[in-house]
């Protein structure tokens, strides 16, 4: 029972089946998208029918993926890109030509499709999912490991890949382009002068048209100005026939370094995950599961093969090319595995042109669908089988070699907190040596200039030997994972009984623990508050020196508490009732000095 003229009934839909199966195949660990997918099966032609045409749907549903990209490149900058430019069009490159040649060869002999045919076949089907792969690596927290970093570099080739086969379709088919040249100039033209409009309004007229709305305080107004660059530059990007994903991350590249760029990123964010989530239900809805169920071994069959074809190629690639280790490689196989979003368009445009039959198109179609809810399944086997003791980065042996000389603090972490110390400790000419299991981190810190900064993991007996923690005075632990911290707090006084050890602590329980054993712990928001307090209460009315007062008062009593509170740490029941009457007796404490300052002024 279709309801296509019904709009608020299409959205109840679709509002609908994401609430009910979402949060089921989250709970069942089979990520988002899954979920997704899922519901777009259930709504569609093929089971209960409640949205008749999933075509209508997927021209707005294109937005999420237009958002993503758009997201993606805020996040970046052309500098960034530039040193990704080996990643991006040296592995991106491999990978396309040797998937797309190989599936072509197997669809021209195997399976006896003319030659035309098996480019455009070994072609789209050497693409990606963009939408798919990267909110996979977004929700198991693996878009900065080196697996996700090279999976991003080669989606991003894809997608400008997917311009010139788009293009290249319609010639393959045999189309009269008997003024090919005239129009092939023409649309070069048209492509490059709506890019130059792109570049030129980036620079120079998007940040004072982002001033003046700022101006006005009005966030509905800030919200439609971000969703009107995204949504303007993929439409302009669309009229010259260049991918809208890859206009709109051309936008957010040229924002990456601008003042407002946080602002966008926050204003675009939940119409990326509302319009991404109907992206991958449309993909569902347009599955044939009739097909499914009238020829299951043939589409099951080409599943597998098209998995069984692209993992070992992408495993070979991430070996030979972007220098991954083995079980990195298995999962840059794993997460671009499956079929892409441009597949749909390549095969759609492919098909109206009689380079595939009707059935072949749904077939396809069909076959990148599954691929795609194969791919969190194989995902969480993976998880499960490969240990996590496995070293998941690649470090160059000149960050793993610890040459130094006897330091005097050893620190481990060289995130916000751990660089602020590594500065002053330089320079007052004090010796250190610092560990971090960040490569960026790393290759960050020594390009400020020999910078004593190691790969290592400081929970690790051998690395801290290695460190000559042994001859140390102090062990800083400034990582931002309050659990590392308190371990590593226990292994270094384990090892080391005498060592001196200052450690961040996320808050007072975490300052409890790391007292436990024997370190010294320094609330990492704790001054910085204090000091917001402070010019708080001066900017109130509250005199310098009053100000300062209270701060004292309250530093004094919060310590005195939190020694208190250490015995009592694990007994939720006690600690709250200690907190009540610590805040009563603070109340007091502060009542007590302004009748005793106003008593003076009398």
């Amino acid at each position: 029972m279709p309801h296509e003229g019904n709009l608020l009934q299409a959205a109840v839909v679709f509002l609908f089946a994401a609430v009910l199966t979402v949060p089921l195949a989250k709970r069942l660990q089979l990520g988002a998208v899954l979920g997704y997918l899922f519901a777009g099966v259930i709504i569609g032609p093929s089971v209960l029918g409640l949205i008749g045409n999933p075509q209508s749907v997927s021209h707005i549903s294109e937005l999420g993926v237009v958002l993503l990209l758009f997201i993606i490149g805020l996040e970046l900058s052309p500098r960034r890109l530039w040193v990704m430019r080996k990643s991006v069009f040296g592995v991106g490159l491999a990978q396309v030509l040797l998937t797309g040649s190989v599936i072509g060869v197997l669809a021209l002999f195997a399976f006896g499709q003319p030659l035309n045919s098996a480019i455009v076949l070994g072609l789209g089907l050497a693409l990606s999912s963009t939408a798919f792969g990267l909110q996979s690596l977004a929700e198991r927290k693996e878009l900065t490991s080196p697996h996700g970093r090279l999976a991003f570099a080669i989606l991003l080739f894809q997608d400008i890949a997917a311009i010139p086969l788009i293009a290249l379709v319609p010639m393959l088919a045999g189309s009269d382009h008997s003024s090919s040249a005239a129009e092939d100039l023409n649309h070069g033209l048209r492509v490059l002068g709506s890019i130059a409009v792109v570049v030129v309004g980036g620079r120079y007229l998007l940040r004072p048209v982002f001033r003046v709305v700022a101006k006005t305080g009005l966030p509905e107004v800030s919200t439609a100005t971000a969703l009107l660059v995204v949504i303007g530059t993929a439409w302009l990007m669309d009229l010259v026939g260049v991918s809208m994903a890859l206009g709109a991350f051309l936008a957010g590249l040229l924002l990456a370094d601008s003042e407002y760029r946080h602002e966008l990123e926050a204003q675009i964010e939940p119409f990326k995950g509302l319009l991404l989530g109907l992206f991958f239900i449309s993909v569902g809805m347009g599955a044939n599961l009739g097909l499914l169920l009238s020829a299951p071994v043939t589409v099951l069959g080409l599943t597998l093969l098209l998995i069984g074809l692209k993992l070992p190629l992408l495993f070979v690639v991430g070996r030979l090319a972007g220098g991954l280790n083995k079980i990195s490689a298995i999962r840059l196989g794993i997460v671009l595995a499956a079929g892409g979003e441009f597949a749909f368009v390549v095969f759609k445009i492919g098909r109206d042109q009689g380079l595939f039959e009707p059935r072949l198109y749904d077939l396809l179609v069909l076959t990148i669908t599954l691929s795609m809810a194969v791919t969190p399944l194989l995902l969480l086997i993976c998880a499960r089988l490969v240990s996590p003791k496995v070293q998941p980065v690649e470090v160059p042996e000149k960050f793993r070699e610890i040459d130094t000389d006897t330091p005097r603090v050893v620190i481990a972490g060289m995130g916000r907190m751990g660089q602020i110390v590594a500065r002053i400790l330089r320079a007052q000419n004090i010796r250190f040596v610092a560990l971090d299991t960040s490569v960026e981190t790393i290759e960050l810190s020594r390009s400020f200039g020999g910078v004593p900064v190691f790969y290592g993991d400081p929970m690790r007996p051998e690395i801290l030997n290695a460190a000559k923690v042994g001859e140390a005075e102090y062990f800083v632990i400034a990582t931002d994972d309050p659990e590392t911290n308190i371990k590593t707090a226990e292994i270094v006084r384990k090892l080391y009984p005498h060592m001196k050890i200052i450690a961040r602590a996320r808050n007072r329980q975490h300052v409890h623990r790391l007292v436990d054993v024997g370190a010294e712990a320094i609330r990492e928001t704790y001054y910085s508050s204090l000091e917001m307090s402070r010019r708080t209460l001066v900017g109130l009315g509250l005199t310098q020196a009053q100000a300062d007062a209270r701060i004292k008062r309250f530093k004094h009593h919060d310590e005195q508490v939190l020694e208190a509170q250490h015995a009592i740490y694990d007994d939720a029941a006690k600690v709250l009732q200690t907190a009540q009457e610590a805040r009563a007796e603070l109340a007091r404490l502060f009542e007590s000095d302004q009748l005793e300052e106003e008593s003076r002024k009398a």
